[in-house]
């Protein structure tokens, strides 16, 4: 080999060591300095994100693949198999996943996705139980009805709380289907781990209502989580060119899509419904306009990031940001805004069990990442 030779196989290597040396860049926040590590990468629009006990983690891809990633970030290259059919169309796809409490007695693994049927395709949620690579004792336990044709607003992300399990969804992009008691599209539904429904939801024996609606007047829910302190269901979802709301999930309640929003049309940007009030609807406890398009919510209860704690974490699509919100009283008292358009559009948020935080980014090359406190 002459000098030439060697110096074009060694410039290479000395690239990447030194890539791997230099320090992560430091990222400034009012309460904390933190670096941002990249673990997986290659992931086609992932959509949500499970913590399996050993230390793995289980991640839905969009396109209808639920993929296995080991602790230090590694891909497993074989996607889990025995997953129901999938409708990736438009919005929909393979979306969120979640772990029964339960899990280390049980193994249940729960997942939303659009689903093919009669009229086109609609949000369904499934259980199943993880054995090496694949999926056993599939079992449907919620099918979005009536379905239809169109690729839009299907939600949904998955919360359990003390054995009941939430699904939210969204209109379909229908939006005046949002309102009606018969139809599942734009709502909030409590099930029993099971797929029974409660005996106490609000509709229960209401003549022409769906018994498995906890909500309605909902229009596209993509993040939910409990709050820590108060234990109720917080969620957000996506208003028209502007709107976007922060709602405390509560029985039989009304959010009021499409009849009061802060949105706007978006071809013609004229106003849309009654206003942004009206008897007997709920008021958000927060509004962005312009948009941020959210998705993914989590509180951070972890123990690396002290002043932090008990924060609301949102990710952004449309601007592509990571938003903190301070609250207090159920109302939100303080916004930053994090990782503005350095890491592309934020689908998912998750609390990681050894206190980290974990953010996936939608792309056709999508990544894991995960947020460390700076040394």
């Amino acid at each position: 080999m002459d000098r030439r030779q060697f110096l074009r196989c060694l410039l290479p290597l000395l690239a990447t060591l030194f890539a791997a040396a230099a320090p992560a860049q430091v990222h400034d926040s009012a309460k904390h300095r933190f670096v941002l590590k990249t673990l997986t990468e290659g992931l086609e629009h992932p959509w949500g994100l499970a913590f399996l006990p050993d230390g793995r983690m289980l991640v839905t891809e969009r396109a209808g693949r639920l993929r296995l990633v080991a602790a230090d970030g590694k891909l497993d290259p074989v996607p889990v198999s025995g997953l129901p059919p999938i409708a990736a169309v438009g919005q929909g796809g393979l979306l969120d996943v979640v772990l029964h409490p339960d899990y280390a007695k049980n193994g249940w693994v729960y997942f939303s996705y659009a689903a093919p049927g009669e009229g086109g395709q609609g949000t369904e949620v499934a259980r199943a139980r993880l054995d090496g690579r694949a999926l056993r004792d599939l079992q449907v336990l919620f099918r979005m009805r009536p379905k239809t044709r169109t690729g839009h607003h299907f939600g949904s992300r998955l919360v359990f709380d003390r054995g009941f399990l939430y699904i939210t969804l969204g209109d379909r992009g229908e939006m005046d289907r949002a309102q009606r008691l018969d139809d599942h599209a734009g709502s909030v539904i409590r099930l029993h781990d099971d797929g029974r429904v409660p005996q106490d939801n609000p509709f229960v024996g209401q003549a022409g209502a769906l018994p498995e609606k906890f909500t309605l007047g909902n229009r596209n829910i993509q993040g939910a989580a409990l709050n820590p302190l108060t234990n109720e269901l917080w969620a957000h979802e996506h208003g028209p060119q502007g709107g976007d709301e922060i709602n405390i999930i509560r029985a039989g309640t009304n959010y009021g899509w499409p009849v009061i929003t802060f949105g706007r049309n978006y071809v013609t940007g004229t106003r849309i419904g009654e206003g942004t009030a009206r008897s007997g609807m709920a008021q958000p406890i927060h509004v962005w306009t312009p948009s941020i398009a959210p998705s993914g919510m989590a509180f951070y209860t972890g123990s690396r990031f002290p002043g932090w704690k008990n924060n609301l974490f949102v990710g952004a699509l449309a601007h592509e940001v990571l938003v903190r919100l301070e609250w207090q009283d159920n109302g939100i008292v303080r916004e930053e805004r994090l990782l503005e358009k350095s890491v592309g559009r934020v689908r998912d948020v998750r609390n990681g069990p050894d206190g980290y935080l974990y953010l996936l980014t939608d792309s056709s090359k999508g990544r894991l990442l995960r947020l460390e406190p700076a040394p």
